[in-house]
């Protein structure tokens, strides 16, 4: 293992940027091609899985994992082949010269020829009461990964967008009601969206209504929430300016958030990366995991705003760790080929 005296003087192979299941699979490819990658763990180490308390839908559980088991034992295996884990968050990129550097929160810059990045996409909460607590415990922002826990129960949908609506339907299938919670009194959501949730016999809607309190704890789950409704809209504004609202308490099962994600790509905003207008990593078309800057490549919920699974995740990750391998062998054979001046100006 190399020290911090070490990291901040070398040029590594592959640094990859976020330690959730893309990073993490990412990790174990790329320390299995003896890459010796470096990890950066930032403030949320293991990403949006450890927030989920129990994955049944990721191949080879047949019984189902927690969420933070699982990203264990991805980090015990990526360890185990040779990757080596580094707290810290990258406030600064520069990748217009090579190597790339990355200048860390801790005080550290790293030196790297390929860089991955699998910082992940952050769900969007919406301040309700206990929704610390509750994460996991019956409140969730994936329905595809949680849905089917709430068979028979009635349950709630906050937002307004096609995330909403989608979450809604999926969550039909297994619910008993599902009410989408929305703020306002029209929708964001595109207009096939909106109607297909608006003609689905088991979803109704609560309009200029938002979630104020969750109520339940982490042995029980979610048991209820406070709604609060103004007939002006967003009620809680006039909440917090004093007016009158209305409030009630409502028993559900558990409670769904579809009110979007943000990648966390913010640290690129002054690179050549190219970024869509959510801000999502724009990867090569073709089934690569390229970016416009030769040498990055992209992985996971950061580069994908529309599955958004940890299978998926890993399965770009292990894609990102050999496209890296793949243009480290070719950037090395480029070399070994090139004429001493040329070799020298290369780094």
């Amino acid at each position: 293992m190399n020290t911090d005296t070490d990291r901040s003087t070398i040029v590594h192979d592959v640094v990859i940027v976020g330690s959730g299941v893309a990073g993490l699979s990412a990790a174990v490819y790329a320390a299995r091609a003896d890459l010796e990658p470096i990890v950066l763990e930032g403030p949320e180490p293991g990403g949006q899985l450890t927030l989920t308390t129990e994955v049944e839908n990721y191949l080879g559980f047949p019984e189902g994992v927690g969420g933070m088991e699982l990203i264990q034992r991805g980090k015990d295996q990526a360890e185990r082949f040779g990757a080596e884990f580094v707290h810290g968050t990258v406030e600064d990129a520069t990748l217009e010269a090579r190597p790339f550097e990355l200048a860390l929160s801790n005080g550290e810059t790293l030196r790297t020829r390929a860089l991955i990045v699998a910082t992940g996409a952050s769900a969007r909460w919406v301040g309700a009461e206990n929704e610390d607590e509750l994460m996991g415990y019956g409140l969730s922002t994936c329905a595809t990964c949680d849905g089917a826990f709430h068979r028979g129960d009635d349950v709630l949908v906050i937002g307004g967008g096609d995330s909403a609506m989608e979450e809604a339907l999926f969550l039909a299938k297994f619910a008993d009601s599902v009410t989408i919670v929305h703020r306002r009194d029209e929708l964001r959501a595109s207009d096939i969206m909106a109607r297909r949730a608006r003609e689905h016999e088991k979803i109704s809607f609560r309009w200029n209504t938002e979630l104020l309190e969750i109520h339940g704890s982490q042995e029980e789950g979610v048991t209820g929430a406070t709604l609060v409704r103004h007939p002006e809209g967003h009620p809680k504004e006039k909440l917090d300016a004093g007016l009158e609202v209305e409030s009630e308490d409502v028993d559900v099962g558990g409670i769904f958030y579809g009110v979007g994600h943000v990648p966390n790509t913010e640290f690129l905003a002054d690179t050549p990366i190219d970024r869509d207008d959510d801000g999502y990593l724009l990867t090569s078309e073709g089934m690569t995991t390229e970016t416009a800057v030769e040498g990055v490549f992209g992985a996971g919920d950061v580069m994908d705003p529309q599955y958004r699974q940890a299978i998926t995740a890993a399965g770009t990750g292990s894609m990102a760790a050999l496209d890296a391998e793949a243009w480290l062998d070719e950037r090395a054979a480029r070399r070994d080929a090139a004429p001493a001046v040329e070799l020298e100006a290369s780094d």
